[in-house]
C-alpha cells in the first residue's frame, strides 16, 4: 500500500483447544500488520475479517487522512478461521480437511486472535476493534470478554448474535448450495459448481435492498442489468471452496457474544460487560442484520451510540469501499468515536 508498509503474517498457535472440546490442530491464524507498534504499546487497531472476504477487504478503512491511520496506529486484520486464508476446511490437517473440519464459533475465533496478540503484541491495549458485518460480531464479542483491554468497538451492519431470520436466510443459502448432487456430504471430488453458483444467486437477493434495485443502483458497480450482477455473484462463488463457505456460514449462524463460559449465555449480561466506548451502525435497509435488532442491542450496551447508516445498498453498505458515499459515513463515525476520550 503506497506511503506504508503492509506484512502478510502468519500465527502459528499449535493444538488449538475448540469450545466444543475439539482440537483444531497445527491451527494457523494468518493477518496482515499495517504500521508499528508504538513505545508505550497502545496503539494496537483491530479489523476482524467478514463473511467470504479475507484481509484485503478491509484496506478502504486505512490511510491518511482517516482515523484508522498506519502513521499513529498498528493495525491488525486477522482472517476468520474457514476463510481459507487462516486454518480452513481446504488447508486444514490432513485428518481435519474437506467435511472432517471441526466446527468454530466466534469465541474461538476471538481466542485466537487474542492469543495472537498475547504472544506477538504483548500487554497492548486496544485502542479500536471495529467490523462490517461478521466483523461487527467479532468486535463485540472482543468487547465482552476483554473490557479491561478494548477502549472502543464499532460493530457496523452486524449484531452481536446472529437472530432468528438471520439464521433463515442463512439456511436458504446453504440448502442451494447441498442440494447440488456433486455435495456429497462435503466428499466432493469435484467442486459443486452448480450449488455454489446457486449459493451466489440466492444471497445476492438479500445482500442490496429492495431500493437498491428497483433504483438500479447496480449500474454504479459496473453492471447493466441484474442480470449481469447476478451473473457477478454466481461466478465469484463458483470460485470459492464449498465446505469453507459453510464452515464460516457455521460461525455466523451460531454467533452469540453470550453463549461461552464468561456469560453463560446469559445475552444482556453481556452487553452489561462491554466497558468499551461503541459505535452502533447498523444499515437502514439491512435485510439480516437488521437496525431493528441491533437498536433491540444497542439499548443494552452501557457506552453505546446508536447512529445508523442510512442507504439504499442494504447489508453492502457498510462494506469497505462498495459505495464511496456510505464509506465516507463510516469513516466519519470512527473519527467521531477515535476521538472520544
Amino acid at each position: 500500500m503506497p506511503g506504508y508498509q503492509a506484512v502478510e503474517k502468519e500465527f502459528h498457535a499449535g493444538d488449538f483447544p475448540l469450545q466444543n472440546g475439539e482440537v483444531l490442530k497445527n491451527a494457523r491464524l494468518r493477518y496482515l500488520q499495517i504500521g508499528q507498534m508504538n513505545a508505550q504499546r497502545d496503539n494496537l487497531v483491530v479489523l476482524p475479517t467478514y463473511y467470504g472476504g479475507t484481509h484485503s477487504g478491509n484496506l478502504p478503512l486505512i490511510g491518511a487522512p482517516g482515523p484508522i491511520d498506519p502513521s499513529r496506529y498498528c493495525i491488525l486484520i486477522p482472517n476468520l478461521l474457514g476463510n481459507g486464508q487462516s486454518t480452513s476446511p481446504s488447508n486444514a490437517h490432513d485428518s481435519q480437511r474437506g467435511a472432517d473440519f471441526p466446527s468454530v464459533t466466534l469465541y474461538d475465533n476471538v481466542m485466537l486472535q487474542r492469543r495472537m496478540i498475547e504472544q506477538c503484541f504483548e500487554g497492548a491495549t486496544i485502542q479500536l476493534v471495529a467490523g462490517w458485518s461478521m466483523g461487527g460480531m467479532q468486535a463485540l464479542q472482543w468487547g465482552c470478554l476483554f473490557p479491561q483491554q478494548v477502549k472502543r468497538v464499532a460493530s457496523i451492519c452486524a449484531t452481536a448474535r446472529c437472530w432468528p431470520h438471520n439464521y433463515v436466510f442463512l439456511e436458504g443459502v446453504k440448502a442451494a448450495l447441498m442440494c447440488d448432487s456433486a455435495w456429497q456430504q462435503g466428499r466432493y471430488l469435484s467442486p459443486p459448481t452448480t450449488g455454489l453458483g446457486a449459493f451466489g444467486r440466492v444471497y445476492a437477493g438479500w445482500a442490496y435492498s429492495q431500493a437498491f434495485f428497483r433504483r438500479e443502483l447496480y449500474r454504479e458497480l459496473g453492471f447493466d442489468s441484474i442480470d449481469a450482477l447476478l451473473q457477478y455473484w454466481e461466478d465469484d462463488h463458483q470460485e470459492q471452496d464449498a465446505n469453507n463457505l459453510l464452515s464460516v456460514l457455521h460461525t455466523w449462524q451460531h454467533g452469540d457474544i453470550s453463549a461461552n463460559a464468561v456469560w453463560n449465555s446469559n445475552f444482556s449480561a453481556a452487553f452489561s460487560g462491554i466497558k468499551a466506548k461503541c459505535l452502533i451502525m447498523p444499515g437502514s435497509t439491512d435485510l439480516y442484520f437488521t437496525a431493528e435488532d441491533a437498536s433491540t442491542e444497542a439499548k443494552q450496551i452501557p457506552n453505546a451510540r446508536f447512529t445508523p447508516l442510512e442507504s439504499d445498498w442494504g447489508h453492502c453498505a457498510g462494506a469497505p469501499g462498495r459505495n464511496a458515499a456510505d464509506t465516507e459515513m463510516i469513516l466519519a463515525s470512527l473519527a467521531a468515536l477515535m476521538a472520544e476520550e
